[in-house]
C-alpha cells in the first residue's frame, strides 16, 4: 500500500524529488536479474542516491526541499545539531547542516578508538537535539545503529531524515517507532511509479512487475531466493 503524504506541500516535494532522481539516472529497475540486499531482501528495484552528489542543481533542489520539509515536519529551530551517517549520509548532512546553520558531525558504523565519541567525528553534540541524516533507507535497521550511537555519546537524537524511502519492507515504522526514532523522507517507490506514468522512462512490462513487487515485497523476495519476513532481515542484523 503506497504511503499517505501528509500534505500537498509534501506530496508535491516528492514528486518533483522522483522527477529528479530519474533524470539523473538515480533509478534502477531489474525485474529479471533482482539486486539482493545485504539484508537478504530480493528486490527488482535500486536507488543510488550518491549520484545526486554529482549534479550541482539537483542536489541544491533536494537539499532545499529536505531543510524546507525538517522544518515544517519538526520546527524551525527545534534541531541544535546536525550528523550524517558514515558514508553516504556525510555530504547531505553536511549540506542540510550548512542550511539549517547548525553544527555537523559525522557517525562511524564501527567505532574507532575508545571513550564515548569513539562512534562520532567532528564533536559530540552532548545535550544537543540532533538529526541523523542519511541518504536512503529500507527497512530502517542502520538508522537505530547510528541513533543509538549518538545517544550514547550524549546527544538526544529522536528525528532521522533520508532523501529516499523504500516504503514497502515491514517493520520499518514500528521498528524505529519503538525506539522513539521519527523518520523523515522527501520520497518513496510509490512517487517514483507516479512520476513514471508521466514519461516512458522503463517499458510497461518493468512498470507491472515492480507494482507487484511493491504490493508485496515479502511474497516477490521469498519466490526468488530472497528472505521473506522481517524477523529474518532482523536475524541477519545488517540492514539500511
Amino acid at each position: 500500500m503506497a504511503l499517505q503524504h501528509a500534505s500537498e506541500w509534501d506530496r508535491d516535494a516528492a514528486l518533483t524529488t522522483a522527477r529528479i532522481l530519474l533524470e539523473i539516472k538515480a533509478v534502477n529497475f531489474r525485474p529479471e536479474e533482482p539486486y539482493t540486499f545485504t539484508s537478504g531482501w530480493k528486490s527488482p528495484v535500486y536507488i543510488d542516491c550518491r549520484r545526486i552528489i554529482y549534479f550541482p542543481r539537483a542536489r541544491k533542489t533536494i537539499c532545499d526541499l529536505a531543510a524546507d520539509k525538517i522544518g515544517r515536519h519538526i520546527g524551525y529551530e527545534t534541531i541544535e545539531a546536525v550528523a550524517g551517517g558514515e558514508t553516504a549520509g556525510i555530504p547531505f548532512a553536511a549540506w542540510i547542516a550548512d542550511r539549517m546553520m547548525t553544527p555537523m558531525a559525522y557517525v562511524r558504523k564501527k567505532p574507532k578508538g575508545f571513550g564515548r565519541n569513539a562512534q562520532i567525528e567532528g564533536d559530540v553534540p552532548e545535550g544537543k537535539r540532533t538529526l541523523l541524516v542519511e541518504d536512503l533507507t529500507t527497512d530502517g535497521g542502520s538508522k537505530i545503529r547510528f541513533a543509538q550511537a549518538l545517544r550514547d555519546a550524549g546527544a538526544i537524537c529522536n528525528d532521522t531524515f533520508v532523501v529516499f524511502f523504500y516504503g514497502v519492507f515491514p517493520g520499518a515504522f514500528d521498528t524505529m517507532k519503538a525506539m522513539n526514532l521519527n523518520l523523515l523522507h522527501l520520497c518513496t517507490w510509490w512517487d517514483v511509479l507516479e512520476v513514471c506514468r508521466e514519461r516512458p522512462y522503463f517499458s510497461e512490462e518493468a512498470l507491472r512487475e515492480v507494482r507487484r513487487f511493491l504490493e508485496d515485497p515479502m511474497a516477490w523476495s521469498k519466490a526468488r531466493g530472497g528472505i521473506g519476513s522481517h524477523e529474518e532481515a532482523a536475524s541477519k542484523g545488517i540492514t539500511a
